[in-house]
Parts: C-alpha cells; structure tokens; sequence
C-alpha cells in the first residue's frame, strides 16, 4: 500500500492561500489510494482546507510567508486504520480549551472551519509544536478494503 506510516506523504508550503489547491489536489488522490469514495474525500479535504485556512489567519495573521509542513499517511491507530494527517506551524500557538465552534444558529460568512474538521474527521487533536507554533492531528477512519498503488 503506498500510504502507510513508515512512508508518509510530506509537503512543506508556504502560507499562502494559492498553494493550499496542491494540497488538496494530493490529499484527494491520497483519500482515493487510501479506498475513500469521493464524498468521504470530500469530506477529509475540506476539513485540512478549513484548517489550513485557520492556520494563516490565525497562526500567521494572514502572513503568506510562513512556513507549514503536510504529512499524511495510513497507519493503524487503537486497533482501526485511519489516514492521518498532521498539520504544522510555526506561528501563535493554539491553546486548545480556547477553540469553540461557532454556534450554527449565528448564520454570516466564516468561521464554521472547526465545525467541519470536529464533523467530518474522526479525531481532532491540537498538540504544542516544539519549540512554537501547532501540531494539528486529524484522522479519518478507512475501510477494511483500501486500495493499494499499483503504479
């Protein structure tokens, strides 16, 4: 299988908005190797879109110069395969008793990104980077019969 813990996928981007399309583009086809439909990959890369799109506003303050590593990868998590994927910066760090969802009920643009990630994603995970900055674990459950690179 391509996508496996011992071989993750890594993307180190800049903050700018232009370069979250390479990401998505990857981790769409790594949710189709992984044996993801298209609605669950849907699912998985709008949720790192919503939080790659956190990290430059509120880690970077809309920098579009900072650095922020990708990595994803399947790998086998209490006993289920899941595709995680972490997301790090380098900027403010995130204290994690802090981040509520907005109340869907206050309808206006923005600000549903923790929402998604916490509805779509089977687990949310904000760590403290080393040194500054966040760690953000997001793992999506897989099925039993992923499919396999065959390239």
């Amino acid at each position: 299988m391509i996508l496996s813990s011992d071989r993750p996928v890594r993307l180190a981007i800049q903050s700018t908005p232009c370069h979250l399309r390479v990401v998505r583009a990857a981790l769409e086809k790594m949710c189709e190797l992984a044996g993801l439909d298209g609605a669950q990959a849907g699912q998985v890369v709008l949720s790192v879109d919503e939080a790659l799109a956190n990290i430059i506003r509120h880690a970077y303050d809309g920098a579009d110069d900072r650095p922020i590593e990708v990595e994803a990868a399947a790998c086998e998590r209490d006993g289920r395969r899941v595709l995680e994927i972490r997301l790090r910066d380098f900027g403010r760090p995130v204290d994690p008793g802090r981040i509520r969802p907005r109340d869907l009920a206050d309808v206006r643009p923005g600000g549903l990104g923790v929402h998604i990630m916490r509805e779509y994603m089977d687990s949310v995970e904000y760590r403290p980077g080393e040194g500054s900055g966040t760690l953000l674990i997001l793992q999506r459950h897989l099925p039993d019969d992923q499919g396999a690179c065959d390239e």
